[in-house]
């Protein structure tokens, strides 16, 4: 298993970590193998994604693979019985996966550890990366687009399950949200939504105080033609 860490990270440069070893170890700390793992979180029942040490894509797979070996030991080296096979299987891991931030990637092998008692394919990892913003805090497209538009004025005031929630509603546009059918304002709110959610698992913190400038003239209130215009202007531009 070592051996294949080795090999994976000499082939990539994603990071200066020696692979097959948690970056705690990197800096000089000693400990077991079964020790580091437990000092990744396999044992605890949640974690955010915080709360992980800085990591690169490298990394997550070769975490994930150190815990699915944890977790599936028997399963695990059935499946990948020498160094090679394991070298193969993590770069072909590693491609797969790629498009998700380290910090998503292990935490949706931990939830799958959890809950599942075989050893997962990648289908199954993507899937749970997919579907993990309860992972980071995050409500699903559905959940959010409804607190938008059932929350109180003022907005800023209200008590939101997130802050790109919150944020996803004022780029859409609260009038939008308030008047606009679910299939015109749904396709707007998800877009914002979307982008602001992957801006969170990758590991922002997104703030809610940044000031908007104020703009050199005043402009006036959109009467309901003009701003069902410039909605299907913005329809068209999203290609919705």
């Amino acid at each position: 298993m070592e051996q294949a860490s080795k090999e994976l990270k000499k082939g990539s440069s994603a990071s200066l970590t020696e692979v097959g070893q948690n970056k705690d170890q990197s800096r000089g700390h000693s400990g077991g193998h079964s020790k580091d793992l437990t000092s990744n979180g396999v044992a605890e029942s949640e974690s955010g994604y915080n709360d992980e040490p800085t990591l690169d894509h490298v990394d997550a797979i070769n975490q994930i693979f150190a815990e699915f070996e944890f977790a599936y030991h028997n399963q695990f080296h059935k499946a990948f019985s020498d160094v090679e096979s394991q070298l193969i299987a993590k770069k072909y891991w590693l491609s797969s996966l790629e498009e998700y931030s380290p910090s998503q990637i292990v935490q949706a092998a931990k939830r799958v550890i959890r809950t599942q008692d075989f050893l997962p394919s990648i289908a199954v990892l993507v899937r749970a990366c997919e579907q993990g913003f309860d992972l980071f805090g995050l409500p699903s497209t559905r959940q959010a687009y409804f607190e938008a538009c059932s929350a109180p004025s003022p907005k800023r005031d209200y008590n939101w399950s997130h802050e790109a929630v919150f944020l996803a509603g004022k780029a859409a546009g609260w009038f939008v949200l308030a008047n606009e059918p679910e299939k015109v304002a749904l396709p707007v709110f998800e877009y914002h939504y979307a982008l602001l959610c992957k801006r969170v698992i990758g590991g922002e913190h997104l703030d809610t105080d940044v000031q908007i400038p104020l703009a050199a003239t005043i402009a006036r209130k959109l009467d309901k033609n003009e701003a069902r215009a410039r909605i299907a202007k913005m329809r068209k531009e999203l290609g919705i």
